[in-house]
Parts: C-alpha cells; structure tokens; sequence
C-alpha cells in the first residue's frame, strides 16, 4: 500500500456524542492504531474533553500520513463512570472503527454511542 505524508495536509479528528443523554461524551478514553498489513501499531491513547472532542488532532502536519488506522473507543469504561447499569458482559465494551485515509485531508470520524448501539460516518 502506497502512503504519503504531506507537512501541512492532513489531520485526523473525532468527536464523541453520547446519545441516551443528548450529551458530549467527557472523558471517553480513545486509542489510536495504524494498521500496515497484519502489524497494528498503537500510535496514542487521548480522552475526550468536556466538548467530547479531542483537545488537539489525533495526527496532523509531519505525524499525518495516508494508510489504515483505527480508532478504539472505551465505551463501556464510560457509560459505566455515568453511572449506566451495564450488563456483564456489556453488549458494547470496546467499539472499534477501522478506516483507511486516502489523501493528505482532513478525515473526521465522530462516534455516536449508547449502552446498546452505535454510529459513525466521515464527517467534516
């Protein structure tokens, strides 16, 4: 797979809506992985802020380049530290999204969580 790193292109965000309460998800701890072939490499592990945001892009500039990643969202960690009655095990714990970044653009992929589903889409 051809990669390409681009100084001044690129950039990776999310965000992280928690959808039982209407709310930013705060504190929702996400991992960051690169996938090249069956390597998966952990690149960084950020939380969520009080606007369920990351406080800075998950890669940009020299960090940004094209390839497969992932991102892993603690979901379960969460809902439970609000409070939320889980089952054990949850019916989601770990919600993983994996996606490939095409081009040296801006890639934002925003989570929309409860106890019992999920959505995710390429934002802007």
């Amino acid at each position: 797979m051809a990669e390409t790193s681009k100084a001044d292109g690129g950039r990776l965000t999310t965000h992280v809506l928690d959808t039982a309460t209407g709310k930013p998800a705060v504190g929702l701890s996400i991992a960051l992985y690169r996938h090249d072939g069956s390597a998966r490499t952990h690149l960084k592990t950020v939380a969520t802020n009080a606007d369920g945001r990351c406080d800075a892009p998950l890669l940009a500039g020299a960090e940004f380049r094209t390839g497969e990643y992932e991102l892993v969202f603690a979901a379960g960690d969460y809902l439970r530290g609000q409070g939320t009655k889980l089952p054990e095990p949850a019916f989601l714990d770990s919600v993983p999204i994996r996606f490939g970044m095409a081009e040296a653009v801006h890639y934002h992929v925003p989570l929309l969580i409860s106890p019992y589903g999920y959505s995710t889409y390429r934002g802007s």
